[in-house]
């Protein structure tokens, strides 16, 4: 595999904020992870490529921090997780009112939001019916694959 393709690939994590990456290029194969702390290079297996993680200020920290509303999870809660890593959009185009706002009554199969990723915009929808209890992300920023983006309160479907 092509050094500039790895280089880029490592670029490309670094930006993202995503944990690990796999590519196979027909008998070659190419896993770079953050959490990795050697580099291995026996062919055909996976190489590893050790990245280091990004740093964060204290401000930016906060900042996340108080953007995410602190609720305490009952068993009737639903956590909203992204299937993939892209970025998140609350509404359909950048001069449209969002899918939804905390507090609003959503069913199941109802659209949550989009989160793009290559290119493609993908909708999520509702897994359950309930009351949008929080919006774990902003309008425009990155997601993780598993990330909590809404807990829905399944206790009051009325």
């Amino acid at each position: 595999m092509d050094i500039r393709k790895v280089k880029k690939l490592i670029e490309l994590l670094n930006e993202s904020g995503v944990a690990e990456i796999e590519i196979t290029e027909g008998e070659d194969s190419v896993r770079i992870s953050r959490q990795s702390s050697h580099i291995k290079n026996t062919s055909p297996e996976p190489q590893n490529y050790s990245v280091p993680p990004i740093e964060t200020s204290k401000n930016s920290a906060e900042q996340q921090n108080s953007k995410i509303e602190k609720v305490i999870n009952n068993e009737h809660d639903h956590e909203v997780l992204s299937p993939m890593v892209g970025t998140f959009y609350a509404s359909p185009s950048p001069d449209a009112p969002p899918y939804i706002q905390a507090g609003d009554h959503v069913k199941e199969g109802d659209t949550l939001c989009i989160i793009e990723a290559m290119k493609m915009m993908n909708q999520i929808e509702a897994e359950a019916t309930g009351v949008i209890k929080s919006i774990r992300v902003e309008n425009g920023e990155p997601v993780e694959y598993d990330q909590i983006l809404f807990i829905i309160d399944q206790d009051s479907n009325n």
